[in-house]
């Protein structure tokens, strides 16, 4: 077990599963979870699970666009949204039914 995933069999009513992802990406999303201060890879992984299934009518594109947002917004490249923008983008896509 890695410390990444440390503390993962303390509580019973967790259930352990297997998931197989690029190593790029299992880097990748290794620096994310220590950088936004998460306690554990588990932790972060359900953290992303939990809010993709609360909110199944946002869109793929929704995911995306915040995604290149938030690089944007660490790289100092592109512009910010202001929050009204985001709701409303949002908004749009959920409108949409994508």
């Amino acid at each position: 077990m890695s410390d990444a995933d440390a503390g993962a069999n303390d509580d019973p009513n967790m259930t352990t599963i297997t998931l197989k992802i690029p190593q790029a990406f299992l880097d990748d999303l290794d620096a994310t979870w220590r950088a936004e201060d998460f306690p554990s890879r588990s932790e972060f992984i359900r953290w992303a699970l939990r809010d993709a299934v609360k909110h199944p009518a946002f869109s793929r594109k929704g995911w995306k666009d915040i995604a290149a947002s938030e690089h944007q917004l660490a790289t100092g490249e592109g512009r910010t949204y202001s929050s009204d923008e985001i709701r409303a983008r949002l908004n749009e896509d959920t409108d949409a039914g994508e």
